[in-house]
């Protein structure tokens, strides 16, 4: 990944000093070690890590890196009177998809969407998001059972095959040129987040912004002649049919049109996959972000 020293001052300038790392307060840093994952702050935002690097899958035949789109994740941040909000997308197979549900449901927490993001994956991949309020030490006390059953048996689930992507670099500074966001490198993966500070969607005093889920995003992969991207797009409902319409008429596939949350304004969320030239792909990723309200 070509990263010249410009694009990483502006991505530092996008973000801001609200979303670059804090001190964690104690309570969220006993959250990582009672779930025994790793985890960041940003933005009063705790955000702890539930990849699925355990499973290898496959999309249309082609192998995808992990941080593609397999990247689970529980969220915390601080409401009103202390109350803590979370929020969360766990990564599942088919078998764990319902015991994890009731380990979710039996705990006391919520379950606000069950989705894919993908069509034609190998092995099948679902998403559940998880909700819940109280105290920082409760919240992961009850969300424990459900991510201690994923990927308890590595052997139950059989490996993706496929073709691997072209290994070549992509050229970052191109893709945020054109899309008009910085992104951040993972491994092999280029990802564009981008919030949605013109809506104030608020919890129990909480502001749910772009660490809490309610984001659009576009991850690539590949290299600069043969790439694929996945991503999302958060939506109010009169921008759902334009956007579907840019994804549909710059080429992309739609697999998912869905909601992360089942309190509060209505969001909904499109997810989308393509597979070409990188440049073509992220010129259709910007066709969407054209359609809502300049960030």
């Amino acid at each position: 990944m070509r990263l010249s020293i410009a694009t990483v001052l502006l991505s530092i300038a996008a973000v801001g000093p609200a979303t670059l790392a804090q001190q964690m307060p104690a309570d969220y840093a006993a959250v990582l070690k009672a779930l025994n994952k790793s985890g960041d702050y940003r933005g009063n935002v705790l955000k702890v890590n539930v990849p699925r690097s355990d499973v290898t899958v496959a999309v249309q035949g082609v192998l995808v890196p992990t941080p593609l789109g397999f990247g689970g994740w529980i969220a915390m941040t601080k409401g009103d009177q202390g109350m803590d909000v979370m929020m969360g997308d766990l990564v599942l197979t088919e078998s764990e998809v319902n015991p994890v549900m009731t380990a979710v449901l039996t705990a006391g927490l919520d379950v606000t969407a069950l989705h894919n993001h993908f069509f034609f994956d190998s092995p099948r991949m679902y998403y559940m998001h998880v909700h819940g309020t109280g105290l920082a030490a409760d919240l992961a006390r009850k969300i424990k059972p459900a991510i201690d059953l994923i990927g308890r048996d590595p052997f139950a689930v059989q490996a993706g095959t496929g073709t691997e992507l072209p290994s070549a670099p992509l050229t970052a500074e191109r893709l945020s040129k054109i899309v008009g966001h910085p992104g951040e490198q993972n491994g092999p993966v280029y990802k564009i987040t981008v919030g949605r500070p013109d809506l104030d969607i608020r919890e129990h005093g909480a502001r749910i912004e772009a660490r809490m889920g309610l984001n659009t995003w576009a991850a690539f992969a590949g290299s600069d002649q043969d790439a694929v991207v996945a991503g999302d797009v958060a939506m109010l409902a009169a921008e759902v049919t334009p956007v579907l319409r840019a994804l549909r008429g710059a080429g992309l596939t739609v697999v998912a049109l869905h909601h992360h949350m089942t309190t509060g304004t209505p969001v909904f969320f499109v997810h989308y996959w393509g597979r070409g030239d990188a440049t073509t792909l992220a010129r259709g990723v910007r066709a969407a972000l054209d359609v809502l309200p300049k960030q």
